[in-house]
């Protein structure tokens, strides 16, 4: 390989590292985003701008993560931009208005509001815009989660849905089938056990569908989480000793957490923890990322008022240590309770102390740039409602997950719901030759919009793939090229598309140019000046026609041209071009090349110069062997 090819591939190589890095970075910024990790997801979207890959999306984003922030400074700035972009979402009108009120900027606010009215848009009783915290108006500007069937709901209560490894583990009061049934006396209904399900059934389960071992009890039991290892249980109990409740001080029946491990498929081993007390609650149990903190809920001494969210640390001989309780920033007066901790380690909970649209509501919290809750954020409508919502998790692709609601339109009492968030839209395809259907590595792909402006450009991999991350409800374009082949393009929509669709197929077509020497990669084929014996150099550049001809394009025709410097007769040099031409001819039937598909190899002798260095030139030998070489023309590929 000469130094200017090893340059070209080198410099391939590292666009196609650098674009999908790039593209990589989007995808991390969007899951951080996505599961709350606003700080983390803004430096990654800082790094796109920078880099100019998908920048209006990326500003959007960002502008986004400062309004989450609770930085209006900044989010007026991004949002001042995001505003002048082409169709831009209307939603973001409003979005920069309620930024230029954060930082005071009323009468801008109000023109900014007014051109969102004027847009299409509704301001309506759901949008928080009267609350002084702006985060939350700007975070339900529009609908962030949609709702999706549950089967395995019943007429009895049914919350705490928590999926691990493909299985869903509920909480529930129904206990049909069973031939006895135990009531609990305040609403007439049998007692809550835990239950799991595949995660992707749809039918009802019923008693055969309760967790084996030791966890259910004749009492209230649930709801559960799991360790990421899938051996230890933590789940919440009624506070019983020798199958008679446990009573407070006041009459009462209190809550606790236990812990169980699994052994033999069975959950078993069940032990009480130091963090209850007989004189008040413990339960709704959540793990952080890596099984080291326990969060619950608990109306013990210290707290804010009602249940509070504490937090305690789980060291590795089991043992609780360092309660500490989460803050006003969580705790309210009233009741917060059902905490669960994302893999980004973004808490959510119910509360009826923080402002709502009913009863309890669920919450996210947001993170400051030291990793301390700085605000809460009301995951508004369908997730909340005018009735109780609670026991909200999310599953790591943080997209899709469950929670609980006794709203009305509900089959039971409380019943689950699923809910996904518009996933990230993207089109992806695979670019193939055209001619032998393999794919095309190395091939540049650039998206436009419908002004044919650049939006992103990546390389496609080893397998022809790409991946671009688009904007819904917009016009593309899609141009592929590659230097071996004519560039092919798509136009395709994004409009008009189903909430569950996350993927568009433009799948692109690339017709080879019909010339060897790109096709093959190939160098010049020179020969020794007089001689037309195949020299090693010339033949490892055949070895590159034979593989092309037999492996990559085993239908293609060519012809053989072979030509002479200068010097010498012109009769002779005519000789010497057809032997040159016929030596070359050889080698390729030699190597498994059937005749009929060279159509031709003749001679031109020193006919077709390729620079000044004719008879009585003086040129150096460098020049001359430009001109001693054989080319190959292309008659057909298919």
């Amino acid at each position: 390989m000469n130094v200017k090819n090893y340059i070209l591939v080198c410099i391939t190589i590292m666009l196609s590292v650098s674009v999908f890095s790039q593209q990589g970075k989007q995808k991390r910024a969007d899951t951080l985003f996505n599961k709350f990790s606003f700080v983390k997801a803004a430096e990654v979207y800082k790094e796109l701008i920078a880099n100019k890959y998908n920048e209006d999306y990326a500003t959007r984003k960002l502008a986004d993560c400062y309004a989450l922030l609770r930085d209006p400074k900044n989010a007026s700035r991004y949002y001042k931009k995001v505003v002048a972009q082409e169709k831009v979402p209307i939603e973001y009108y409003y979005s920069y208005a309620q930024s230029l009120r954060g930082i005071k900027d009323y009468k801008e606010s109000e023109v900014w509001l007014q051109r969102f009215k004027d847009s299409g848009g509704v301001v309506n009783a759901n949008d928080f815009s009267k609350d002084a915290n702006f985060i939350t108006s700007i975070f339900n500007a529009k609908q962030q989660y949609f709702l999706d069937k549950v089967y395995f709901n019943s007429k009895f209560s049914d919350f705490g849905a928590f999926e691990q490894n493909g299985k869903v583990y509920f909480t529930s009061s129904r206990d049909e089938g069973v031939a006895i049934k135990r009531l609990y006396g305040w609403n007439e209904q049998p007692f809550l056990d835990v239950y799991v399900t595949d995660a992707k059934t749809k039918r009802n389960v019923d008693h055969s569908a309760k967790l084996k071992g030791d966890v259910n009890s004749i009492y209230h039991d649930g709801p559960v989480t799991i360790t990421k290892d899938g051996r230890t249980m933590y789940f919440s109990r009624n506070n019983y000793k020798d199958q008679i409740e446990a009573k407070d001080k006041k009459g009462l029946t209190n809550m606790k957490i236990y812990r169980a491990t699994l052994r033999d498929s069975i959950w078993t081993d069940v032990e009480d923890l130091s963090i209850n007390s007989d004189e008040f609650s413990t339960q709704h149990a959540a793990l952080n990322v890596d099984d080291t903190k326990l969060y619950f809920a608990s109306d013990r001494p210290g707290g804010h008022g009602g249940s509070d969210i504490w937090v305690v640390n789980i060291y590795p001989d089991g043992s609780l240590r360092d309660l500490q309780n989460l803050g006003s920033v969580v705790n309210t007066e009233s009741a917060e309770g059902f905490p669960f901790i994302n893999n980004e380690g973004t808490l959510f909970f119910s509360s009826d102390g923080h402002t709502g649209l009913g009863l309890l509501d669920i919450f996210g919290t947001i993170k400051g740039e030291n990793d301390e809750i700085v605000d809460v954020i009301n995951l508004g409508v369908p997730v909340n409602s005018n009735k109780d919502d609670f026991s909200f998790t999310m599953n790591p692709n943080g997209i899709t997950g469950y929670f609980a609601s006794n709203r009305q339109g509900g089959r039971g009492d409380d019943d689950i719901y699923a809910f996904h968030r518009v996933p990230t839209l993207q089109v992806e395809g695979v670019v193939t030759d055209a001619i032998n259907t393999k794919p095309v590595a190395n091939s540049l792909i650039t998206l436009f919009d419908d002004k044919g402006n650049k939006i992103a450009d990546m390389v496609t991999d080893e397998n022809g793939f790409y991946q671009i991350n688009i904007d819904r409800n917009k016009d593309y374009k899609i141009v592929a090229g590659q230097n071996k082949y004519i560039d092919d393009y798509r136009n395709f929509t994004s409009k008009h598309l189903q909430t569950e669709l996350t993927t568009i197929k433009a799948n692109l077509l690339l017709n080879p140019k019909p010339d060897v020497v790109k096709l093959a990669e190939l160098n010049t084929i020179y020969f020794d000046y007089d001689k037309h014996n195949i020299r090693k150099d010339a033949a490892l550049e055949l070895d590159k026609i034979v593989k092309l001809m037999n492996v990559d394009y085993p239908e293609m025709v060519i012809r053989i041209e072979s030509h002479t410097d200068s010097r010498g007769a012109l009769s002779y040099n005519d000789k010497l071009s057809i032997d040159r031409a016929n030596s070359t001819y050889e080698y390729l039937i030699s190597k498994g090349i059937k005749p009929e598909r060279i159509t031709a190899h003749e001679g031109f002798g020193e006919r077709r110069l390729t620079n000044g260095c004719e008879d009585g030139a003086k040129c150096e030998e460098t020049d001359h062997q430009l001109n001693r070489r054989t080319q190959f023309i292309v008659v057909k590929m298919e």
